[in-house]
C-alpha cells in the first residue's frame, strides 16, 4: 500500500488541493483571521489573559443592558472607543479583585450565600408557605436570564469574596474630626471675585476673511470636512408584530378556544387549605423518613375514623398538637388562600385535586410528609364570550404568529445565505417588502421607516464587511431584537472622501472666523490683564461675587482653580489678578479681592454630614490606591493603545 502511495504521490497532492482549497473559498481567509482575532489577548492580569472574544462579549452584554434601561440612548455612545475601553477597564478591575480574593483564600460559606440570596427581592419573593425558596421557580427565574443556579451562585460567591477584599480597606478608613475639618476648611474656602469675560462672539465682526484664507484653512484641515463612508443598501425585516397583524382567526375557532379556556381566562382559582406537617429532610436517613411517614399516616387514619361533621375540629386539634410547621400549627394548620405555583408542586397538585372538606392521602415533599384538607374554594365568575373575545383573538393571533415566525425565521436565515446575490427570493417567499436606505458605519438616528433597524451595530458591521461591500453578497440574518430579524445587501459603496471647498465653504468660513475671533478675544484679555494690574482704577469688572468649589457661580473650572490657588498674603493692599485662556471660548480674567472662611453649618447635622462626605472621599481614595497597588503586584497591562482623543 505504501508503495502505491509513493508511486501516485502527485495524484494524492492534487486530491488534497481539491479538498483544502475549497475550504478557503467557502470560509474565506478572512474567516480564519476572525477566528484567531477572537483569541487575541488584549490584556493580562497576572497569569490571567483577557481575549478579544471575551471583551467583545462583555461589551455586547453591557450594550444590551443599557439599551434595555434607556431605549432612546444614542447607539454611537455605546459603541465608541471610550465606551469599549471602559468595559475593558471594568473587566480588569474584576479580575484583579477576584485574584486578590483567591490569594487571600477568602471563602464564602453556604450560610452566607443563602443569606445574600434572601436579600435579592426577585428571589426572596419565591419563598413558599414554609419560608423556603421554591427551587423550581428559582431555576426558572435564572433560566429566563440565561443562567444556571450553579453559575449564578458561583458568580455571587466571587462577588461576595471581592466585597470582603474591598471592605478590608474601606472598613478601616478612619478620620478624626480635626483632620476632616482642616481639609474641609481648605476645600470649601470661599473667595470674593470680580470677573471680566472676553467672548469671541464680541470680536467676530472685526474678522476679515479672504478666499485665500478659506482655501488655506480647508487645505490644512481636510480631516474636519470628511464625508463618512456610506453604503446604499436594500434590506428586509422579519418582524413577529407584522405576522401577528396578518393572522386570520375565524369565529368558530374563537368559540371553541373560549369553551376550552374560559376557566383559565376568567381568573385564577384560589384554595384555602390546612395541613399537618411531619418534617423530614430529603437527605435524612431512610429510617428517619419512614418514621415520619408512619406518624403522618397514623394521624390520617385517626382523622378518617372521625365522623364527617367532626373532622374539621379534630384536624385543627391534631395540627396544633402534632404539626411541625411553626407558621401554621398555632392556627390549626390553616394556610389561608393561595393560587397555583404558591406551593411546592406535590402539595399544589394534592390541594387542587381535593373537593372542599376532603382529606388527602399522605403527601411527600422536600419538607416532609403532609396531611391536607381543603377548607375553601374561590372560583372567579366565568366571563362571557363577548367579554373575552378581544383577549381571545389577541392570544390566538400571538400563538399563530409565534408558530409562523419560527418557520419563517428558518426560511429567512437559510434564504439570505443560500441565495446570496439578491434579497428578492426571500422577500417574495415570505411576502416581505424590500426597503432602501443610505447608512454609514456609525449607527444612524432611529427613523420611523427603518423602525430602528438601521441603528443596530451588528447589522451595520455586517453591511460594511468586506464580503458585503466587495462581493455585494447578502449579509447574514441578524437578530435585531427577540422575534425580529433583518438582512441587507449593499447596492453601492461610497468610500469616505474629503468634501470639496465649494460644498463646505460656509462651514470653513465659520471655523476661520471663530478661530480668529477667539484669538482677538485672547489677545485683548491678556492686554487688559496687564493694563489693569498696573492701573486697577481703569478696570471694568462685573459685580463682586463669592465663589467656592461647591458654588462655582458659572466660572469655568480652569479660572476657579486659578482663583482658589491665588496667594492672598498681600491681597489686603494689592488685589490678586488671574487670567485663563479658554481656547475657542475666548478669555476670562478675575480680580480676587479677599478670602472668606467656609460657610458655617446652619442646618442641624450639616457639619456631621460634611465630615461623613469627607470620610467617603477618603475611603474612595484609599480603595483606589489599594486597587492600583494590586494592579502593579499582578503586573497588569493592556496590550492595546489608548483611544485617541476626538477633536
Amino acid at each position: 500500500m505504501f508503495e502505491n502511495l509513493r508511486k501516485h504521490n502527485k495524484i494524492l497532492m492534487a486530491v488534497l488541493v481539491l479538498l483544502i482549497v475549497p475550504s478557503f473559498v467557502l470560509v474565506g481567509i478572512d474567516g480564519y483571521t476572525r477566528m484567531t482575532q477572537k483569541d487575541r489577548v488584549v490584556a493580562h492580569v497576572g497569569k490571567i489573559e483577557i481575549t478579544q472574544g471575551e471583551w467583545d462579549a462583555a461589551h455586547r452584554s453591557e450594550t444590551d443592558r443599557l439599551r434595555q434601561m434607556m431605549p432612546n440612548l444614542d447607539a454611537r455612545l455605546l459603541d465608541s472607543d471610550a465606551a469599549r475601553r471602559g468595559v475593558l477597564e471594568r473587566m480588569i478591575r474584576e479580575r484583579v479583585l477576584q485574584q486578590a480574593a483567591l490569594d487571600a483564600q477568602l471563602n464564602v460559606s453556604d450560610a452566607r450565600l443563602f443569606q445574600e440570596l434572601q436579600t435579592i427581592p426577585a428571589i426572596s419573593q419565591l419563598r413558599n408557605a414554609q419560608g423556603k425558596i421554591d427551587m423550581e421557580a428559582y431555576q426558572a427565574l435564572l433560566a429566563r436570564q440565561g443562567m444556571s443556579p450553579a453559575g449564578f451562585e458561583a458568580q455571587l460567591r466571587a462577588d461576595l469574596a471581592v466585597n470582603q477584599i474591598q471592605s478590608s480597606v474601606t472598613g478601616t478608613a478612619v478620620q478624626t474630626n480635626t483632620s476632616a475639618d482642616l481639609a474641609l476648611d481648605a476645600w470649601l474656602e470661599r473667595r470674593e471675585v470680580q470677573v471680566a469675560r472676553f467672548t469671541p462672539a464680541d470680536y467676530a465682526t472685526r474678522v476679515q476673511v479672504s478666499e485665500a484664507d478659506l482655501q488655506a484653512y480647508w487645505q490644512a484641515n481636510q480631516g474636519l470636512f470628511q464625508a463618512p463612508e456610506q453604503a446604499r443598501i436594500e434590506y428586509i425585516v422579519l418582524d413577529i408584530d407584522a405576522l401577528r397583524k396578518e393572522a386570520r382567526v375565524n369565529e368558530e375557532d374563537l368559540r371553541n378556544y373560549y369553551e376550552q379556556n374560559v376557566d383559565r381566562l376568567s381568573g385564577p382559582e384560589e384554595r384555602r387549605a390546612s395541613h399537618i406537617l411531619i418534617t423530614a429532610a430529603k437527605d435524612a436517613p431512610a429510617a428517619e423518613r419512614q418514621k415520619a411517614r408512619e406518624q403522618a399516616q397514623a394521624l390520617l387514619a385517626e382523622l378518617r375514623k372521625a365522623p364527617a361533621n367532626a373532622q374539621a375540629k379534630l384536624f385543627a386539634e391534631l395540627a396544633r398538637k402534632h404539626s411541625q410547621d411553626p407558621g401554621s400549627a398555632s392556627r390549626g394548620g390553616d394556610l389561608g388562600y393561595f393560587g397555583r405555583k404558591a406551593m411546592t408542586l406535590p402539595f399544589e397538585e394534592a390541594a387542587f385535586a381535593l373537593k372542599q372538606g376532603e382529606l388527602s392521602d399522605v403527601v411527600e415533599t422536600d419538607f416532609g410528609y403532609h396531611v391536607i384538607t381543603v377548607t375553601g374554594i374561590k372560583k372567579p365568575k366565568a366571563k362571557t364570550y363577548a367579554e373575552l373575545r378581544p383577549s381571545l383573538e389577541a392570544e390566538i393571533r400571538s400563538q399563530q404568529a409565534q408558530t409562523r415566525y419560527a418557520e419563517a425565521a428558518e426560511a429567512f436565515t437559510n434564504g439570505v445565505y443560500e441565495q446570496p446575490d439578491s434579497l428578492k427570493p426571500v422577500a417574495d417567499q415570505l411576502r416581505l417588502s424590500i426597503q432602501t436606505a443610505t447608512v454609514s458605519r456609525e449607527p444612524a438616528q432611529v427613523t420611523a421607516d427603518a423602525q430602528g433597524v438601521l441603528t443596530n451595530a451588528r447589522l451595520l458591521s455586517a453591511v460594511f464587511s468586506d464580503d458585503a461591500i466587495q462581493a455585494k453578497r447578502n449579509t447574514e440574518a441578524v437578530e435585531i431584537s427577540p422575534s425580529r430579524l433583518a438582512a441587507a445587501r449593499v447596492v453601492q459603496h461610497l468610500p469616505a472622501r474629503t468634501l470639496p471647498l465649494a460644498e463646505v465653504q460656509a462651514a470653513v468660513r465659520e471655523r476661520v472666523v471663530s478661530a480668529r475671533a477667539a484669538q482677538l478675544a485672547r489677545e485683548d484679555g491678556q492686554a487688559k490683564l496687564a493694563a489693569w494690574k498696573a492701573t486697577p482704577a481703569q478696570a471694568k469688572l462685573g459685580a463682586a461675587e463669592v465663589v467656592s468649589r461647591d458654588q462655582a457661580r458659572n466660572l469655568p473650572r480652569a479660572l476657579l482653580d486659578a482663583v482658589l490657588r491665588a496667594d492672598l498674603q498681600s491681597a489686603a493692599t494689592n488685589p490678586v489678578w488671574v487670567g485663563t485662556d479658554l481656547g475657542e471660548q475666548g478669555y476670562i480674567l478675575a480680580r480676587v479681592n479677599r478670602r472668606i472662611e467656609r460657610a458655617p453649618a446652619v442646618e442641624p447635622g450639616q457639619q456631621n454630614q460634611q465630615r461623613l462626605q469627607y470620610l467617603q472621599w477618603w475611603t474612595q481614595a484609599e480603595n483606589e490606591a489599594y486597587y492600583q497597588l494590586l494592579r502593579q503586584r499582578l503586573k497588569t497591562r493592556i496590550d492595546l493603545p489608548a483611544p485617541a482623543p476626538k477633536g
